[in-house]
């Protein structure tokens, strides 16, 4: 089930890969392109005001490793103009936005998604409300944007092992104080797997 800390002033939340997952269709229900604005938050790690940024012609296969990278203008966490970086994104993603662009016959230079970032934040309140009366789990109702970035970097950086400078690098942090808060406590499964 979803992950809670609302020991603060700002409820936090992880979901695993399956809750997003079932984030992700729900939103879908709505429009593909829902899904889509879900999958670039919560599988690449895109904040909600970047998600309308990337299109066809900031795609591309990297031969040195073997991954999907794409441009993304974002957040500078050092403050100032936007910084433009390259974030990974995930086979499965690669082909969705590959799909969802033919079929919209979005040219190269299309975003995507075609909406504003509250929009996007009020896509996930939408899909996330939509869960929490279907499963009667009232935690869903307290996920946000940001939780879907939250449980990527989590995911990837406590679960994962993923290292602290490929993250950096391909989610917009520019410094290790930035990237620290999303090194949360890993899941009991990660302890077993670590541990046994």
């Amino acid at each position: 089930m979803v992950r809670l800390d609302d020991s603060g002033d700002v409820t936090k939340c992880w979901l695993s890969p399956d809750e997003l997952d079932r984030l992700e269709r729900t939103a879908g229900r709505d429009g593909w392109a829902r899904e889509v604005a879900m999958q670039l938050m919560g599988r690449c790690g895109l904040r909600a005001s970047e998600v309308t940024y990337p299109g066809d012609e900031h795609l591309r296969w990297s031969d040195d490793g073997d991954v999907w990278l794409f441009e993304v203008r974002g957040k500078n966490t050092k403050g100032g103009e936007p910084k433009i970086r390259d974030a990974w994104m995930p086979e499965e993603v690669a082909d969705d936005v590959h799909k969802f662009s033919r079929e919209r016959g979005l040219g190269a230079s299309e975003a995507w998604v075609d909406a504003s970032t509250p929009t996007v934040r009020r896509w996930v309140t939408e899909a996330a409300q939509t869960l929490a009366e279907e499963a009667d789990d009232e935690r869903w109702s307290e996920v946000s944007s940001h939780d879907l970035r939250r449980s990527w970097a989590t995911y990837h950086l406590v679960e994962r092992q993923v290292d602290v400078r490929t993250m950096m690098s391909i989610g917009g942090w520019s410094d290790y104080s930035a990237i620290e808060p999303y090194l949360a406590e890993p899941t009991e499964k990660r302890i077993g797997e670590a541990m046994g």
